[in-house]
């Protein structure tokens, strides 16, 4: 795959603050990948260098074939950005602002009509910005970072303040356009939106990546257990007991269900024991760690307190 943007031992010091420390990653071309830490992580710093807003204290990074950097970032152009705290003047209409933005890439002014639409704003396009919610203008913001068809898209916080309909509405548009080709980066708090989304998580931490890969990968790196839960007829959660043996994290709910833990090289010999036929088992349930549970074992392994 090509790689659409790459750092290579970045880093960023604010005076005494290593907001970013010794950072090195590809984005390939057409992944959607999601950026997680905690607040100061250092997310928004990176995605502040790949956009050219600030420049690294050392390190190098290509985006699009540029250096963000340099004085001329062509690449700009095909880039999408939504900042986490969207912020225009509260004097202009929504269409004004837009209107600038489309003369900024060279995008012809119907593309504003076309994605105002999309994301429901069209009847608020000529108020005034200051009579906006939060939530209309993280919208205008998203309408801002499509135009041009970007081939990378940084996306942080991109859902705050997003109904569940339009948050809906806004993956559908970020799966057409990964469909298209293009890398998408997003960063949220909100991580079971992220899991079922993402091709590859990067955990930040403090301004290190502390675990980059896809979640099957996080998963094999983690060795977190699964949660195994049997349905039993009422009563019979001893029964089960005797067949499954001791396990780690037993528990009994209603009479009916029984929850345990499962290494995830015990997982198999425990589902076959716990399904002996004859047993009282009725039903069989894997849950496996979810990307929260990921998220807390890469943070507590390094040391952040949770």
């Amino acid at each position: 795959m090509t790689a659409i943007a790459e750092l290579d031992h970045v880093t960023k010091r604010y005076g005494a603050i290593e907001a970013v420390r010794d950072v090195s990653l590809k984005l390939e071309a057409g992944e959607t990948v999601a950026l997680v830490g905690h607040n100061g992580a250092g997310k928004t710093t990176l995605f502040k260098l790949m956009v050219g807003l600030s420049r690294p204290t050392s390190g190098s990074i290509r985006v699009l074939g540029d250096d963000p950097a340099a004085g001329e970032f062509a690449a700009r152009k095909r880039l999408g950005y939504l900042p986490e705290s969207v912020s225009f003047n509260g004097a202009l209409t929504g269409r004004e602002v837009l209107s600038f933005y489309v003369r900024l890439k060279d995008v012809p002014m119907a593309k504003i009509d076309e994605l105002l639409a999309r994301v429901g704003l069209t009847a608020a396009s000529n108020r005034p910005i200051r009579t906006y919610s939060k939530g209309m203008r993280q919208r205008l913001g998203l309408i801002q970072a499509l135009f041009g068809d970007p081939l990378l898209l940084l996306l942080d916080e991109p859902t705050t303040g997003l109904d569940p309909a339009l948050r809906q509405e806004f993956y559908e548009i970020v799966q057409e356009l990964q469909q298209a080709g293009a890398t998408i980066v997003l960063s949220s708090h909100a991580l079971t939106e992220l899991e079922e989304r993402a091709r590859r998580v990067i955990i930040m931490n403090r301004g290190v990546v502390v675990a980059n890969g896809s979640i099957e990968q996080l998963h094999r790196i983690a060795g977190l257990p699964v949660r195994i839960r049997v349905t039993v007829a009422s009563g019979q959660a001893q029964g089960l007991a005797a067949l499954v043996g001791p396990v780690p994290n037993w528990r009994e709910i209603n009479g009916h269900l029984v929850e345990f833990d499962a290494a995830p090289g015990a997982k198999i010999a425990l589902i076959r024991r716990a399904t002996d036929k004859g047993g009282p088992a009725e039903d069989v349930t894997i849950i496996q760690p979810t990307l929260d549970d990921l998220y807390a074992h890469f943070l507590r392994t390094h040391g952040e307190a949770l």
